[in-house]
């Protein structure tokens, strides 16, 4: 779905605060890959906890994927820009991404999956953000669902596209809505030349990473694999984002902060030592889901 609007006017644009290099690791069965939003910044990015960042047409590089593995207390968002992914649960959900498409996968009390290739060749690329659950949600029931790319709602405006995850861009709602932390995701691609405003409540934690390209954010230049993460000002209404020369593609990514304390053990995020605790033991004996 597609939908062609004018541009919205911001006339108190945030500043960047800073800018991010990711750190290069592995996860899952020795999948490389770029951890951009790191444990160190999930209080300055509340509600965020990580955004990892995939790529690569060398197959050694993520054709182990990610095998069984717990999670509890959050919700993973995968999005992906190239390849194809299975997901299998233990709430018995099964789904395949795949190009442009999204899953957003609520773990709540308690989930075990995977997530592997499905392709032995090619490019693979993506993204998977971490967003916590309130306190009062963190033991809810799992729920999974698969947005294909068709059904991912796009806005056309002045030389942008915007694909609109979550939240809400130029008057039309995303696939995903959360009351709790308003969780605004687009992935925007601009061509070259081309500005995009986006409006954003002052007290929301929001950031930027560029895939392609460059992009100038009220005067910062922000090359290609940064995250610029974008100041919190009372004063401010919103973000604008101006491509270079080149065309560019960014995640704007943004929430509302749950201002609650995080306990984090690996795939467990509580908010206390004694939950951690209790869902080691859950897992190990079975209980988790």
């Amino acid at each position: 779905m597609t939908i062609t609007t004018a541009p919205h006017p911001i006339l108190a644009p945030r500043q960047v605060e800073r800018l991010i290099v990711g750190q290069a690791t592995s996860d899952g069965d020795g999948v490389k890959l770029t951890r951009v939003l790191t444990q160190n910044l999930q209080r300055r990015l509340d509600p965020f906890l990580m955004l990892d960042a995939f790529g690569s047409d060398n197959p050694g590089d993520y054709i182990g994927g990610f095998p069984n593995h717990p999670h509890r207390g959050f919700e993973t968002v995968t999005y992906m820009i190239a390849g194809r992914m299975r997901h299998h649960d233990s709430a018995g959900n099964s789904g395949l991404l795949s190009n442009g498409g999204v899953q957003w996968m609520t773990a709540g009390r308690g989930v075990i999956h995977s997530e592997l290739p499905e392709q032995e060749e090619g490019v693979m690329e993506g993204f998977q953000l971490w967003l916590n659950l309130h306190s009062a949600d963190k033991m809810i029931p799992p729920w999974y669902r698969d947005i294909p790319s068709a059904q991912v709602p796009e806005v056309q405006a002045a030389g942008v596209t915007v694909r609109v995850i979550a939240g809400s861009a130029q008057g039309t709602e995303g696939a995903i809505q959360r009351p709790r932390t308003a969780p605004l995701y687009l992935d925007l691609h601009l061509a070259a030349g081309a500005e995009f405003g986006q409006p954003l409540p002052a007290g929301h934690n929001a950031f930027v990473y560029v895939y392609r390209g460059e992009l100038d954010i009220a005067g910062t230049a922000v090359p290609r694999q940064r995250m610029a993460i974008l100041a919190n000002s009372p004063a401010s209404d919103g973000v604008v984002l101006r491509a270079g020369d080149q065309a560019s593609r960014a995640l704007l990514i943004a929430g509302a902060p749950l201002h609650e304390p995080i306990a984090q053990h690996g795939p467990f995020v509580m908010n206390t030592r004694e939950q951690l605790i209790q869902a080691v033991e859950d897992f190990q004996a079975g209980r988790l889901a």
